[in-house]
């Protein structure tokens, strides 16, 4: 499936900015499920000096700087992408977690090393106690890793409600599980937390979904915006993602952007600003099948 993606961001400040300096991470990932066509970033006014690396986590980045005074900075940024259908997988023969567990606190292979950097907590997945609980549910004795995470993907879905309105940004994972409500960040924070407290490795991934669904099937929750879900680490088998917002492996709906220990870690725009007072945040996102 191909896709073009126009994702704008739009600040609004209260009175002049007058410089800024700012890091995105809008371009999508190159997988082995996704392939990447043309990227174009634009930024209004026209920045002084713009930049683009890969960061810790081999994610595209690009940075920017503005000197001109402004008090409107619009960022827009086009994509052209292709994604492959995602490849079954018999989720009853990967490890039994605790296995997975032992292996990641143990093993020296370089897969294994690597990904036992996600076991950490992180500023927003902590340890919980709770949370390790509220896992145990569905990671009992001898059950297969991704099996497992399958159903607390399942069980987020049921027992958490998706308002917007109840949580921002700043919200901590301790205050969603007592709400038992949030978005699609939220949750992988949470799910996430969960993971890590039972000294499983998960990641944090950035994306975006479809806007407009193929026919006979429902538009998933998220669309129109940047969007979230966890990856999760068994041996021998890598990396899996599960989208608790829609009980949904990603597939070809989902388009991948960047993966971090959390949304601090990838989070599609930020920076520092010199001025401006008050500022408003308006942001968009169109996903299109590319014909």
């Amino acid at each position: 499936m191909r896709y073009r993606i126009h994702h704008q961001t739009v600040y609004k400040y209260e009175s002049s900015v007058s410089y800024s300096h700012h890091v995105a991470r809008l371009r999508p990932s190159v997988t082995p499920r996704q392939t990447q066509g043309s990227f174009e970033l634009k930024v209004t006014p026209a920045p002084d000096s713009l930049s683009h690396s890969i960061d810790y986590f081999g994610n595209a980045c690009s940075y920017f700087g503005l000197t001109t005074p402004h008090k409107k900075l619009v960022i827009d940024s086009y994509s052209q992408v292709t994604v492959k259908p995602h490849q079954s997988i018999d989720l009853d023969l990967s490890m039994p977690w605790e296995m997975v567990r032992d292996i990641l606190r143990t093993s020296h292979l370089a897969p294994d090393l690597a990904a036992a950097e996600f076991t950490f907590a992180s500023p927003l997945c902590p340890y919980m106690p709770e949370l390790a609980d509220y896992a145990r549910q569905s990671f009992q004795k001898d059950v297969p890793i991704l099996q497992a995470s399958k159903d607390l993907t399942s069980r987020i879905f049921k027992d958490f409600k998706f308002d917007p309105k109840v949580t921002t940004v700043a919200t901590p994972v301790s205050e969603v599980f007592e709400k038992r409500a949030g978005v699609c960040q939220d949750f992988s924070h949470f799910q996430i937390s969960c993971l890590r407290s039972l000294g499983l490795a998960a990641a944090y991934v950035s994306g975006y979904l479809r806007t407009e669904p193929p026919p006979g099937k429902e538009r998933l929750i998220g669309a129109d915006a940047s969007h979230a879900w966890v990856s999760i680490y068994a041996p021998q088998i890598g990396w899996t993602g599960f989208d608790a917002t829609n009980n949904v492996l990603p597939s070809q709906d989902h388009i991948h952007v960047a993966k971090g220990r959390d949304y601090l870690d990838i989070s599609p725009v930020r920076g520092t600003v010199f001025g401006g007072g008050t500022q408003t945040l308006n942001i968009g996102v169109t996903v299109s099948e590319d014909e």
